[in-house]
């Protein structure tokens, strides 16, 4: 059984090859550095801490392994979406989709890394990295992704010839 991530890779690639779009990858760097989380999370600050050692530390931040780290981040990444004229696929609300006319861009996210499928992915990236202020890294046609490497396997499927 496939994860939904990888439900959702499948599908987008699919949409991809049928629609001769690109498929590109990017990371968001330090996603949930760029949040604010909702629990209250404090440490007592250790000897690496210098002359702040023993004072109470509350952490502000998101971060990586806290149950809720995933909403704060998600939320200013959706509005982001938004803000760039995507909207959540009804069928699977991970992947975004933008209508340019003559065809769909799509995004599927997960977490803080993005597959892009768009006839132009560059002019998302620098949208993203320039107006948005997003890190990104390992930006690029997609090669590896979620831990798998990727290569285009296009076959060609011809109907058999009648017999005569």
């Amino acid at each position: 059984m496939l994860s939904p991530s990888a439900r959702n890779i499948r599908l987008l690639t699919f949409i991809a090859e049928l629609n001769d779009l690109e498929v590109w990858a990017t990371d968001i760097g330090n996603a949930y550095l760029e949040s604010y989380t909702q629990e209250k999370v404090y440490i007592i600050a250790g000897p690496e801490f210098g002359d702040r050692q023993g004072h109470t530390l509350v952490i502000r931040k998101a971060l990586y392994g806290l149950k809720s780290s995933g909403i704060p981040w998600h939320e200013p990444l959706s509005d982001v979406l938004r803000d760039m004229g995507f909207i959540p696929s009804k069928a699977k609300h991970h992947i975004w989709m933008r209508d340019c006319g003559d065809h769909y861009e799509h995004i599927a996210v997960y977490v803080d890394d993005l597959l892009i499928a768009s006839k132009d992915p560059s002019s998302i990236i620098k949208t993203l990295s320039d107006e948005h202020m997003f890190k990104l890294k390992g930006t690029s046609v997609v090669s590896f992704h979620l831990g798998c490497d990727w290569f285009h396997n296009c076959l060609l499927y011809t109907s058999p010839s009648p017999r005569d």
